[in-house]
């Protein structure tokens, strides 16, 4: 992981972590107030409002505690004992530092709180680290968090460095091939990349041509692949060039999609909480269109099909089949009437769909059921929309690929600029690497509120 993605992965726990102190001393004021309720002996304790200044020292002291204790510059899976143990010296830290604040400010608070205060706080941060763990733990949890690398260089370079991720890394990449830089043709290497999903390239170039790095390089750039160009042969920082670490070693990263940000993390939590409400709110929709489906045509109510994420990868997509159920056999047959230059298939008025698949189609109900996809991280609420396996396969022109290098989504500039009146995929793929080239958090934002309209008008739907 590079210094960046460990910078924001580690900043995001500090404000987790910050958090659940502050809510463990809430607790701990909470279970205090319910005891005088039902032991009427004990002394009555001033409400929780009296103590919000607390929080003043207790937020940002927590952040910086856990900091200083090197409690963020673990691995991912860390040992739960060594885990615990240094968690119980901040907690005791933060303890003593609450006393000492109350006592400086002459105030008084009874002492089964800030016991209370203790306990919670080491509980609720455990569980968040034993939460995180089982995830990463999880089939899913270690498809979305590997990384997925090509290693390039002389056979000794590639071999010293795939020791070293397997020492250090910690299970957090998967090499899936090391190629010899002099040896290697580009052809191997676009397919390789197709073959694998492969979503980062290491060149260990110390003792290699810089000809063929930039051959390299630019085959990656079209693919959207990034790139990580061990810069150890660099005496001095190279101005106007990006410069991060890997595992302690200087590295040039070429990317030409969206890089680690704050804005990423804020469009991953928009993502999951927009699907969740959106499923919730939509339910009711959901169960009428899976009805209207099973008993107007035969087949299952759900159409699965493999399509192209994130750099490739397949998975699976969900849709309300609106098709009948031997479409796809059907599709042969209708090739000479398809509509879109390059590998994407579309017809209009297509006799494969059925009646209500046609109302379903309209209205982008048809679809609803990729929030689930969302969930599970293989898609975002925006994005370039994913193609099937095998129209990728079909892509002639290389910089087509690109727009692999972002999740897929529900909905991008294509289906604000009219959906299937776009005629041209050059013209389709233009616009998914014109959102590429452009992102931001408030472009997402924009897209969504856009796509309101289109959805309710049913506009450019075919």
């Amino acid at each position: 992981m590079l210094r960046r993605q460990r910078q924001i992965r580690a900043q995001v726990q500090q404000w987790v972590d910050a958090g659940l102190f502050a809510i463990a001393f809430w607790l701990a004021h909470g279970v205090r107030e319910l005891a005088v309720i039902y032991s009427p002996g004990l002394p009555d304790i001033q409400p929780f409002e009296h103590y919000l200044w607390l929080y003043l020292f207790l937020f940002p002291g927590t952040l910086l505690l856990l900091k200083a204790l090197g409690f963020y510059n673990r691995p991912l899976l860390f040992s739960r004992r060594e885990t615990a143990w240094v968690l119980s010296h901040a907690v005791i830290i933060a303890v003593l530092g609450v006393v000492t604040v109350l006592f400086l400010r002459k105030q008084e608070l009874a002492r089964s709180v800030i016991f209370l205060f203790g306990g919670f706080s080491f509980v609720l941060v455990m569980a968040k680290e034993e939460l995180q763990r089982r995830w990463l733990l999880s089939k899913l949890g270690q498809e979305q968090m590997r990384r997925r690398l090509v290693l390039i260089g002389t056979p000794a370079d590639t071999a010293e460095l795939a020791r070293d991720l397997e020492a250090k890394a910690k299970g957090a990449v998967e090499v899936l091939a090391q190629l010899d830089l002099n040896q290697t043709s580009s052809a191997r290497l676009i397919e390789l990349l197709h073959e694998r999903s492969a979503n980062g390239v290491i060149l260990s170039a110390r003792h290699t041509y810089f000809e063929q790095v930039e051959k390299v390089i630019e085959l990656c750039e079209l693919e959207g692949v990034e790139v990580w160009l061990l810069a150890d042969f660099f005496k001095t920082r190279i101005s106007q060039t990006s410069v991060d670490d890997f595992l302690g070693r200087p590295t040039v990263v070429f990317r030409s999609a969206p890089e680690a940000s704050w804005q990423g993390v804020a469009k991953q939590l928009l993502d999951f909480v927009g699907a969740l409400a959106l499923l919730v709110v939509v339910s009711p929709l959901l169960l009428l269109a899976a009805l209207v489906v099973k008993l107007t045509s035969p087949g299952p109510v759900l159409f699965r099909q493999q399509r192209s994420g994130l750099n490739g990868r397949p998975f699976t997509m969900l849709k309300f089949r609106t098709m009948v159920s031997d479409a796809e056999q059907l599709k042969a047959e209708l090739a000479s009437f398809n509509e879109m230059d390059g590998p994407v298939f579309k017809v209009t008025n297509d006799p494969r769909v059925t009646g209500p698949g046609r109302f379903l189609r309209k209205w982008s109900i048809d679809e609803l059921p990729q929030l689930w996809n969302v969930l599970r991280f293989e898609m975002s609420l925006v994005g370039p929309r994913p193609l099937p396996v095998d129209e990728i396969r079909r892509i002639n022109d290389l910089a087509h690929r690109r727009r692999l290098s972002v999740k897929p989504g529900l909905t991008c500039l294509w289906q604000i600029s009219g959906r299937n009146d776009v005629k041209s995929f050059t013209e389709w793929v233009r616009l998914d690497l014109e959102y590429i080239d452009n992102w931001s958090l408030w472009l997402d934002v924009k897209i969504l509120l856009k796509t309101i309209p289109v959805v309710l008008t049913g506009a450019g739907a075919k």
